[in-house]
């Protein structure tokens, strides 16, 4: 199977500029750019599609190059319902060294800043030399600028599109740069990109977009729509990412798989049996999960996050430390508690129950346990003992209910 055949198989290509882009594709030897503006110092799972293509390009032989819009970030893209909240310059360059040290540790890119060559073109050569190639009717004719003419749009986001195909002129004059892939939401940023190299030098250079990834909603990932996955293990733990595409619709994993792994044609489509035979074991969700994890974060981490899931699954806390915990836990309501109180009264602390006598219920028949423990005596005293690292206590009610204290000090 060519590159151009694996990637459209893996629904990574929507369209291309020229056909003739699929022999050079398969052939090897183009320098490509992506591109993101620094909108928070992490990427995000909408965000690893296209740098998982520029994987698969830079393994069949391209030179891959990302550029962060240092420049661009502080106009920001016109989105189509309204405009971009502006972002400080020193978040902006916060955000740019953030991106930077992700992307050379995971990626190993070269990575450049668009603000380089922006900060030194003053508004008359903006004008004469790049603006006198865009014609106003063809701006207003591309999807993001007309969907936004209802509503208004300012002349900083208008600009924006020139802005982005100044920079592909930029490194295609100075990096050999005669690709740009990106989301489909830039089709037309690239073409008119393509368009000013066109008129200006006579070069010809060419362009594909992917398909956006949505999740069961069809909403795409990202920050704006509150649903964000970072790539940044600070931000969403291991264990988070295990849990999210451990739990993602069995519709949805298979295209997941061809997305987001380097799995073959085969083993996906092994493991595409496997989950319509036995979807209850969930061979394609795990590993998605550990293809995800371990590409990202490495081996153990994809094991500390089995090994937390194990855990839960199981009402086994004891030997957690305090950061585990915390992972587990990460979106829970902690409330602080006291020590040496009666079991009815931390039930009561915790909210576990209305009343003392819903409390005293609730033990009596079996349905509290702590730390994975069953308490069944209404007059057990909850100690220093009882919380993990001298910190936390998880109580659980029921199958699925868990209540977090913190010991207060």
């Amino acid at each position: 199977m060519t590159l151009y055949e694996d990637l459209k198989w893996r629904g990574l290509i929507k369209d291309i500029t020229s056909p003739d882009l699929i022999e050079k594709l398969n052939k090897g030897g183009l320098t490509f750019y992506i591109g993101t503006d620094p909108t928070a110092d992490s990427l995000h799972v909408g965000h690893l599609s296209s740098f998982l293509i520029s994987k698969r390009l830079k393994d069949a032989g391209h030179t891959p190059i990302l550029l962060v819009g240092g420049g661009t970030g502080m106009i920001g893209d016109p989105k189509p319902t309204t405009e971009r909240a502006m972002i400080t310059k020193e978040q902006v360059n916060k955000n740019i060294e953030g991106l930077k040290k992700q992307v050379e540790k995971i990626f190993g890119f070269e990575v450049v800043n668009n603000y380089d060559w922006i900060k030194d073109i003053n508004i008359l050569d903006f004008l004469r030399d790049y603006g006198k190639y865009f014609n106003i009717n063809y701006m207003l004719d591309k999807d993001i600028i007309r969907r936004r003419l209802d509503t208004g749009i300012t002349y900083t986001e208008f600009s924006y599109m020139i802005l982005q195909a100044l920079d592909f002129k930029y490194l295609h004059e100075h990096k050999n740069v005669n690709l740009q892939c990106a989301g489909s939401d830039q089709w037309g940023n690239i073409t008119a990109g393509i368009d000013l190299i066109r008129k200006s030098t006579g070069d010809e250079v060419y362009g594909f977009t992917m398909p956006l990834v949505t999740d069961s909603q069809g909403r795409k990932f990202g920050k704006s729509e509150g649903n964000a996955l970072w790539l940044d293990k600070e931000k969403t733990s291991s264990y988070e990412l295990y849990q999210f595409f451990l739990n993602v619709e069995d519709a949805l994993v298979i295209d997941y798989l061809k997305i987001y792994t380097f799995l073959s044609k085969e083993e996906i489509e092994d493991l595409e049996i496997k989950n319509k035979e036995h979807p209850e074991l969930r061979e394609a969700h795990k590993a998605l999960a550990r293809e995800i994890i371990t590409f990202l974060h490495g081996k153990e981490e994809y094991e500390k996050a089995v090994n937390l899931a194990e855990h839960l699954f199981n009402n086994k806390f004891k030997d957690l430390s305090k950061k585990d915990i915390e992972n587990l836990f990460k979106n829970q309501d902690i409330k602080n508690v006291e020590t040496n109180v009666n079991i009815i009264d931390l039930i009561v602390n915790l909210e576990i129950a209305k009343s003392k006598r819903e409390a005293r219920e609730f033990v009596q028949s079996g349905a509290i346990s702590i730390n994975g423990e069953k308490v069944t005596d209404i007059n057990t005293i909850i100690d220093d003992n009882m919380f993990i690292e001298n910190t936390y206590i998880i109580v659980k009610r029921g199958k699925k209910n868990y209540y977090i204290g913190k010991k207060e000090v």
